[in-house]
């Protein structure tokens, strides 16, 4: 089960009902306005995106990893996705400190968060990754749970209507 990717866990924080239907290829993302955003905001920002294996980095520049975030809106899915990236980075024998950057600060104090993969985040992120490979072997995906946060969700259409 070597499909795990940052976007995968990332979504398991946000979402788990997100995060089985991405796994199992329901991408309803393309038809996003935020997502489009998204992509335009990382393009504007001259990401160099690097592709190693299943993930994909943002930007690496000296000790660190850094992920570029639209927004701060679930800011420990985006700290696990980062966690995820420095682990992969880790078990390749690279390793970097990681830095989220948020281009729209709503709900933490600054823009800029330095992320550590230390004994105890990497022993969360492991359970986080069993977890869902439990999920994901799942036949059906788990129930909608209804929350704010769905309305702004690419998946809004397939949830609820």
């Amino acid at each position: 089960m070597n499909n795990i990717t940052g976007t995968i866990i990332n979504y398991y924080i946000h979402c788990k009902r997100q995060c089985y239907l991405h796994y199992h290829r329901i991408n309803l993302e393309d038809e996003s306005g935020l997502v489009k955003i998204g992509k335009a905001l990382h393009e504007r920002h001259n990401t160099e995106e690097i592709e190693i294996d299943n993930i994909k980095l943002d930007k690496i520049k000296g000790e660190f990893v850094t992920e570029i975030k639209k927004s701060d809106a679930d800011f420990n899915a985006s700290r696990f996705q980062l966690l995820f990236y420095l682990k992969k980075l880790k078990e390749k024998g690279v390793i970097k400190k990681g830095r989220l950057t948020f281009l729209e600060k709503n709900k933490v104090d600054k823009k800029n968060h330095e992320i550590l993969l230390d004994d105890s985040s990497e022993k969360e992120l492991e359970d986080i990754i069993s977890e869902i490979k439990i999920l994901v072997s799942n036949s059906t995906p788990p129930a909608i749970e209804k929350n704010n946060k769905c309305k702004k969700c690419a998946y809004y259409a397939f949830c609820y209507i």
